[in-house]
């Protein structure tokens, strides 16, 4: 689950960093976005969110926490796992709705940050044919991502602790 969640949040993060950098790409001069935020707006913003693929994370979120949620009650009260994988597979749908509300959420974050303007460049690259391969290639670069990031914490965890020992002894300290 830890994982899923770190590629998750890399996936936003890829994301959102590009779409900073296409929407000032294509209009370096942006205005604030209006306080007031309209229908079209909001739409444009939630496109992109779709197109992007950023919305992909919140569609994965739920069968991941429903398969816990088996997993966790299971382990305690295996005799009622049949009838628990009934339950939660008829609660789904009532909790994908749930997933609207994130993609509305996003898309409210989205469009205070961006113009409509803007926004509207940005779906239209998305729908490119460069943006659809961008969409497409991102699981495949975070989990590289993952492996990669993964290895440098853990090469940067043992060479500062050796850092640290190594200047704390100059200190006359042993850690």
């Amino acid at each position: 689950m830890k994982r899923s969640i770190l590629v998750s949040a890399l996936a936003a993060i890829l994301v959102t960093g590009s779409l900073h950098s296409v929407a000032f790409a294509q209009a370096p001069a942006q205005t604030p976005a209006p306080a007031t935020i309209s229908a079209s707006h909001l739409d444009a913003a939630r496109e992109v969110v779709v197109l992007s693929g950023i919305s992909r994370t919140f569609n994965a979120f739920l069968p991941q926490l429903a398969d816990q949620t088996v997993q966790t009650i299971a382990r305690t009260r295996p005799e009622v796992r049949t009838d628990l994988i009934t339950v939660v597979r008829s609660l789904l749908p009532e909790f994908e709705k749930r997933s609207l509300l994130m993609l509305d959420s996003t898309a409210r974050a989205f469009a205070s940050e961006m113009t409509e303007k803007a926004l509207k460049d940005t779906a239209t690259f998305f729908k490119s044919d460069a943006g659809k391969q961008y969409v497409e290639m991102q699981p495949k670069v975070i989990d590289q991502m993952v492996v990669s990031l993964d290895a440098w914490n853990r090469e940067m965890s043992v060479d500062l602790m050796g850092r640290v020992r190594e200047e704390m002894r100059k200190k006359g300290h042993t850690i």
